[in-house]
């Protein structure tokens, strides 16, 4: 098992300059992500965020990735490469975003992806409404579980609980089980692995340190995919709309704290009773 990577405070604070970076790539694709809009737009949005914070991406060039933002739309559940393609009112359209600082001659990473309806929730059909919705949730819950759980198996349980809490009648979104969360530190991708389901099995323990990306993927039909012939683009092999969220989080001698969101993920911990708590305040 390769070896998990603890940071320092200091390496913390760092990492939540990267995390700031991120979110306000997310703040401003918001924005941008109008009916009409191209997703190479997009990409430029992005592109701009990261050079006017004097960072750099950490996607462009990745594994010779062509862009600084994964753009997946519908039925893409992850890894969508920004083209001319348009958005349209109503399109259920994921943002994975990622940047670095340069900190004493190291990278310090931070990563996060979050699902829109374009147009507003308004214009969203019903099944993308409520996929998008579990999804975010599911998220949350999972954050909750690196400040309270123990294992980072716990992390994938609160993932399948809160699923299992929303089942509709004959409904259950699907959990992608291909594509999961991470460490992340000086490099974007580092163990552990985050499972967004819960095998049998032993996993590492939760400690001060650690800093993961929770990015649970759930589907609104089956869990199956296919990569496309660019060996980037990955869907649903039925067709199904997929979301995607994540953020990037630090396990603290103090508590957790969410480096990619802006409040440190207070509004989503607050109803489970978790309160972030920055270091450095």
């Amino acid at each position: 098992m390769s070896r998990i990577e603890l940071k320092s405070d200091k390496q913390i604070l760092w990492m939540r300059e990267a995390g700031l970076v991120v979110a306000a790539i997310h703040k401003a694709l918001r924005q941008a992500a109008v009916p009409g809009v191209t997703l190479l737009e997009l990409d430029e949005v992005s592109a701009s965020v990261i050079e006017s914070h004097g960072a750099k991406s950490n996607f462009l060039g990745y594994g010779g990735f062509p862009a600084t933002v994964c753009i997946s739309v519908n039925d893409t559940v992850v890894h969508g490469i920004p083209d001319m393609t348009r958005l349209e009112r109503g399109d259920l359209v994921s943002f994975d975003c990622g940047a670095y600082v340069e900190r004493e001659g190291q990278q310090w990473h931070g990563d996060a992806a979050f699902t829109m309806i374009v147009g507003g929730d308004e214009a969203g059909a019903n099944e993308a409404l409520r996929l998008n919705s579990v999804t975010e949730e599911s998220m949350w819950a999972a954050l909750v579980a690196v400040a309270k759980g123990k294992r980072i198996y716990d992390i994938g349980d609160a993932v399948e609980a809160v699923v299992a809490k929303r089942r509709d009648g004959h409904w259950e979104a699907g959990i992608i089980e291909e594509y999961t969360g991470h460490g992340i530190g000086t490099a974007m991708h580092q163990a552990p692995e985050v499972l967004n389901y819960r095998p049998r099995g032993l996993s590492p323990r939760i400690k001060p340190g650690m800093v993961l990306a929770v990015e649970p993927m759930l589907t609104d039909g089956g869990i199956e995919t296919v990569v496309l012939a660019d060996d980037w683009t990955v869907k649903t092999a039925d067709g199904s709309l997929a979301a995607h969220w994540e953020h990037t989080i630090a396990r603290t001698s103090k508590g957790v704290w969410v480096l990619t969101a802006p409040d440190g993920g207070a509004a989503g911990l607050a109803p489970y009773g978790v309160k972030p708590t920055p270091l450095g305040a």
